[in-house]
């Protein structure tokens, strides 16, 4: 279109029409695609888990029991391959497509790595998933700790789940209800960064710091140190301003901030036992 303007083959009228045209139809492409995912019910209706009222008290004896399990179950990921870690990650949403509420496999599911990564990874991304082609996409530098939570969550969306919330939640229960110990820490590790963050403000916060193993505290200074290394400051404020204004346009009313959402579900979760029981779901001890 450039080259035909610049040759004057088109009209700039014309230009403008057919960049409307072509807006319009991917538009509309997504919506038909992928996009009326976000106007299902939230998680708590699909899967018929009662939203609690949780006090202070209950926070911390989760975050408390989340502590000790994490620091039980520290393990390396390191020899834990890719396409291992992808296929303890299906087999988990399979085991659990019943309790979620959705047909496996839903088409194709392979993985791909984000091709332009260290962008990416300077803008903090660490995946994304293509609704086009219906694909996951995980930065090829996320840490092998990191890894199988991160390709769960992308999954999630690759399954229709549209709240950041809802996916940190099914990525979280995928990775710690799997067979594999690997896959159970990396889900321990995860969740207790969010848990830890809604705590920081209390006056608790040091004694359930002080909790945390050396070995567990390591991994978490890994991971930030890891991605601190790569952000580039610019582009990280960049890509969360466009990722707010599109969750917000799309239904998705805390913007990015319905991450830390999670928490919520998982306390919920935590406290429903008849959900629990009809499914026989591990849980923290």
């Amino acid at each position: 279109m450039i080259v035909l303007l610049t040759l004057r083959k088109i009209s700039f009228r014309l230009a403008g029409k057919l960049i409307l045209n072509i807006l319009a139809t991917g538009y509309i492409a997504f919506y038909l695609l992928w996009g009326f995912n976000y106007y299902r019910e939230d998680l708590n209706a699909r899967l018929n888990i009662t939203p609690q009222q949780p006090g202070k008290q209950t926070f911390l004896e989760l975050t408390t029991k989340l502590i000790d399990q994490t620091n039980r179950n520290h393990c390396t990921l390191e020899d834990l391959s890719a396409g291992k870690a992808d296929s303890l990650v299906e087999f988990s949403y399979q085991q659990l497509a019943r309790a979620l509420q959705f047909e496996y496999p839903m088409g194709k599911r392979k993985d791909k790595s984000i091709t332009f990564s260290h962008f990416f990874a300077q803008s903090g991304i660490s995946g994304y998933f293509g609704p086009f082609f219906n694909e996951v996409h995980v930065n090829k530098k996320v840490l092998p700790i990191e890894y199988p939570v991160i390709l769960a969550h992308e999954k999630a969306h690759q399954l229709g789940v549209t709240s950041e919330a809802e996916a940190n939640f099914y990525a979280w229960l995928v990775c710690s209800q799997s067979d594999s110990k690997q896959l159970n820490y990396a889900a321990d590790l995860y969740i207790l960064r969010h848990f830890l963050r809604q705590a920081y403000q209390l006056k608790e916060y040091p004694e359930l710091s002080a909790k945390i193993s050396p070995q567990v505290k390591d991994d978490f200074n890994r991971i930030r140190q890891h991605w601190m290394e790569l952000r580039n400051e610019k582009l990280d404020q960049a890509a969360s301003t466009v990722n707010n204004a599109y969750l917000k346009t799309n239904k998705v009313e805390a913007g990015i901030q319905d991450y830390s959402g999670v928490v919520k579900l998982v306390l919920d979760f935590s406290l429903d036992s008849a959900f629990q029981k009809s499914h026989s779901f591990k849980l923290p001890e």
